[in-house]
C-alpha cells in the first residue's frame, strides 16, 4: 500500500513537473507580486518600448490592410514606422534582448546564443530551447542559466544595461535580460521549492517595476499566471502589469514590455500567419484605452512597438527541410547532451535552429576538415571560422572563400572599416569604386557574423542554413511546414519599428542602435 502510494505521489509529482516544463520552459522560464513603492516622477515623457517577438513586416501590411490591426496602424499613421530593422546574430532571444538593453553586439556583451558551449567550465549551456533538450540537460540546470546566470553572471560586467543607466527606475515586463541594481525577492512556488528550483527568499537584481511571469508581478489582481497560461508568460499578463502602472500613474522613465505569444504561432504556422499580431494588437488597444483617448495616450508616452527578429519558413519535408548535423558528422565523436563532458568527446553542437555553433575539442581536428565536409550540403548557406585575426567564409554553392577583419581601407553602410580579401559573393557584398560595402542578403554581415567568433572562448566553426532549413540534434526543437529563425540571412534579421513621440531617429536601423537613441530621447526630453 506505502508502495503504490509512492508511485502515485511520485506520478503526480512528474505529471505537473512536465506541465510545468510544457508551459514555462518551451515559452520562457518563470513569475512575485511586486509591492510598488513609487521612484519619483520621471522628468522626461516615460519611454514605452513594447517587443512582439517575430512581427514582420508583411504579415503587419496584411493584418492592417484587412482591419485587423488598427492599434498599430494608428501607431504607423502618427509615427515614423521602420520595416526594415536589423537584429542582432545569432537572432536568437536572449542574444536580441543583450543587444536592445547593452548597445553592443556579442562580442562585448558576451551572451552567444540562446544554446552554447562555455569551454572554461565545460559546460554545455541553454537558457531554454525546446521541452526534449530540457528534459535531457535537466531542468534545474535549464532553469538556474535563464533565471540567474543570464543576467548575473553571462551578460558581461563591462557592459551597462538601460535598466542600469537609469539607476534601476525603469520597468522591466516578461524580458529574459534585465540586470539592473536593485533587489528584488521572488515569488517561490511551492512546487518549485519542494522541487528544488528555489529556495525562499530567493531573489534577483532587476530593476524596480519587474515583472516575470509567477515569479514576479505587480498587479496583485493580474490572474494570468495559470500553467494553461504558460505561468504568466502571455500577452495579456505583460498587458496587464503595463496597464496597472498606467492606472497608478506609475508608469517611470523607461519601460521594456514583451508580447511573446506571436512568436509560437509563427513557429508553428509560417510567416503569412496574422493571428499573433491581431491578438497583440487588441492588447495595444487595452493599453491606449487607459487614457481618455488614443490620441492623449501617444501624447503621454513616446510609444516604440517592434519586433526583434524575422522568422524563414521552413518546408514540409523533413528529411529535406532538416539538417541533421549528427548525421553530417558522424565519422567524429559528438557530446551527448544528457550527461557532463567526456574525455573521448570530440564535438559539441549547439544547435540555434536555423544557425548552429560546431565546437572542436579535440585538437587534432581541423576546421578547413570541418568546413569542407559540411560543404557538401547544399542546404548550408555559409560556414565560418576564425583564423587568426581575420574570418573565413565558405559556400556550398560559390567558389574559393572570403576573408575579413575590422579596419581597412573599405567602409560599410554603418560607418565600420574592414579589411575583405577574396569572394564577395559568399556574403553577399557590393564594393562600389570608392570602397563602400552594401550589404544584400546579410544585413550588416560583417560585424554581426564577427561578433560570434568574440562572443565566448573556444575552437568552433559557425554554420548557417538557406531560407527553408533548420538545424536539428539531440532534443533541438523543429518547426516542419512552421517557421524558424537563429540565422544571418535577411529573413530572420529584419524586423520592423513604428516609434511616436519624438522626432529623433536611430543613428542607424539596426536593434545595436537602439539603446543610445533611447537614452538621447530621455535626455532630450528632460531637458525641454
Amino acid at each position: 500500500m506505502k508502495r503504490a502510494l509512492l508511485k502515485l505521489t511520485i506520478s503526480i509529482l512528474i505529471i505537473l513537473f512536465l506541465l510545468t516544463l510544457i508551459y514555462i520552459y518551451v515559452i520562457q522560464p518563470i513569475g512575485k507580486t511586486n509591492k510598488i513603492n513609487h521612484v519619483p516622477s520621471p522628468t522626461s515623457k516615460p519611454v514605452v518600448m513594447i517587443v512582439i517577438d517575430s512581427i514582420m513586416d508583411e504579415p503587419l501590411q496584411e493584418a492592417i490592410k484587412e482591419g485587423k490591426a488598427p492599434a498599430l496602424e494608428f501607431l504607423i499613421k502618427k509615427g515614423d514606422y521602420y520595416p526594415n530593422m536589423v537584429s542582432s546574430f545569432p537572432t536568437m532571444s536572449v542574444t536580441i534582448d543583450s543587444t536592445l538593453l547593452t548597445g553592443t553586439y556579442s562580442n562585448e556583451h558576451k551572451v552567444p546564443a540562446l544554446v552554447w558551449y562555455d569551454e572554461q567550465n565545460k559546460q554545455f549551456i541553454s537558457y531554454g530551447s525546446a521541452r526534449k533538450e530540457i528534459m535531457k540537460l535537466g531542468p534545474k540546470q535549464v532553469f538556474e542559466n535563464s533565471l540567474f546566470h543570464l543576467n548575473e553572471n553571462h551578460l558581461s560586467q563591462d557592459v551597462q544595461t538601460i535598466h542600469e543607466e537609469l539607476n534601476g527606475k525603469s520597468a522591466s515586463i516578461n524580458t529574459l535580460v534585465y540586470r539592473a541594481n536593485q533587489s528584488q525577492q521572488l515569488n517561490v512556488p511551492r512546487i518549485l521549492n519542494l522541487l528544488g528550483f528555489l529556495e525562499k527568499g530567493d531573489s534577483i537584481k532587476g530593476p524596480h517595476y519587474f515583472s516575470y511571469g509567477l515569479l514576479s508581478k505587480m498587479n496583485p489582481h493580474n490572474k494570468n499566471t495559470q500553467f494553461w497560461q504558460a505561468f504568466g508568460f502571455n500577452d495579456k499578463f505583460s498587458t496587464q502589469e503595463l496597464k496597472f502602472l498606467m492606472e497608478k500613474k506609475s508608469v517611470p522613465t523607461f519601460s521594456l514590455v514583451y508580447f511573446s505569444d506571436n512568436d509560437k504561432v509563427v513557429h508553428k504556422n509560417g510567416t503569412k500567419e496574422t493571428k499573433g499580431i491581431e491578438d497583440a494588437d487588441k492588447q495595444l488597444q487595452e493599453l491606449f484605452n487607459t487614457h481618455p483617448s488614443w490620441e492623449e495616450a501617444i501624447q503621454d508616452n513616446v510609444w516604440i512597438v517592434m519586433g526583434d527578429s524575422g522568422q524563414s519558413d521552413i518546408g514540409e519535408d523533413k528529411e529535406e527541410a532538416f539538417i541533421d548535423l549528427r548525421d553530417l558528422l558522424k565519422e567524429f565523436r559528438i557530446h551527448q547532451i544528457s550527461g557532463p563532458i567526456q574525455e573521448h568527446d570530440q564535438i559539441v553542437l549547439g544547435l540555434n535552429e536555423r544557425m548552429s555553433f560546431i565546437y572542436l575539442l579535440d585538437q587534432k581536428i581541423k576546421q578547413e576538415s570541418i568546413a569542407a565536409l559540411l560543404q557538401k550540403d547544399k542546404r548550408i548557406n555559409f560556414i565560418a571560422w576564425k583564423n587568426g585575426e581575420m574570418v573565413q567564409v565558405i559556400s556550398g554553392d560559390k567558389k574559393n572563400e572570403l576573408s575579413f577583419k575590422p579596419g581597412g581601407d573599405f567602409t560599410d553602410s554603418y560607418g565600420q572599416n574592414w579589411t575583405i580579401e577574396g569572394n564577395m559573393n559568399i556574403l553577399d557584398l557590393s564594393i562600389s569604386e570608392d570602397n563602400k560595402v552594401s550589404y544584400g542578403d546579410f544585413p550588416d554581415g560583417l560585424a554581426r557574423l564577427y561578433s560570434s567568433f568574440y562572443s565566448h572562448t573556444g575552437n568552433y566553426l559557425v554554420v548557417d542554413a538557406k531560407p527553408g532549413f533548420e538545424f536539428i540534434g539531440e532534443g533541438s526543437p523543429t518547426h516542419l511546414n512552421g517557421a524558424s529563425h537563429g540565422s544571418l540571412y535577411k529573413d530572420d534579421s529584419y524586423f520592423p519599428m513604428v516609434v511616436t513621440g519624438t522626432d529623433l531617429k536611430p543613428n542607424h536601423e539596426r536593434m545595436v542602435d537602439l539603446k543610445g537613441w533611447i537614452l538621447r530621447i530621455l535626455k532630450e526630453d528632460a531637458q525641454q
